[in-house]
């Protein structure tokens, strides 16, 4: 019998990630709530865009991904550590996911879409959560606006 303590670090590694939730996240369940409070109706992990954008907004042609900072490597995150064991696996895992991240969003803002990446680190603290949900409304209003202009 295989535990903790017995386990090599890999095999509890391996558990640890598959344990890891990929969608309806803490930090997805936020954004979702304080938008649809708002007013806005969205798409969950719509599997036909590229990424399958955790939120999608056909009406203002806007998805948004909630990313979590140490998988995605939040630039400058405190929680974008590299853990101590098995590094050269790790660098190339987070490697894979910040390129696949950026051809994502490439992919998606050439199909004409508006990329918002939340940042969990944005949101986990409630004195800057607000603030962070407020900018992310006006960001989705003001492509929205936008976007009728250009019409």
């Amino acid at each position: 019998v295989l535990t903790p303590m017995t386990s090599p670090p890999c095999l509890i590694c391996s558990v640890a990630v598959l344990k890891m939730r990929r969608k309806d996240t803490g930090p997805e369940e936020i954004v979702r709530k304080y938008l649809f409070s708002k007013g806005y109706r969205y798409r969950k992990n719509d599997s036909r865009y590229p990424g399958k954008p955790d939120l999608v907004f056909p009406k203002y042609h806007t998805v948004i991904f909630v990313h979590g900072c140490f998988w995605h490597r939040h630039p400058g995150c405190r929680y974008a550590t590299t853990p101590s064991t098995s590094r050269e696996f790790w660098q190339r895992k987070f490697d894979q996911n910040v390129a696949r991240d950026r051809k994502v969003q490439k992919q998606l803002e050439a199909d004409g879409w508006n990329v918002i990446v939340v940042w969990e680190c944005e949101i986990s603290r409630k004195t800057d959560r607000e603030e962070r949900l407020e900018r992310l409304e006006n960001e989705i209003r003001h492509h929205n606006r936008k976007e009728n202009k250009e019409r």
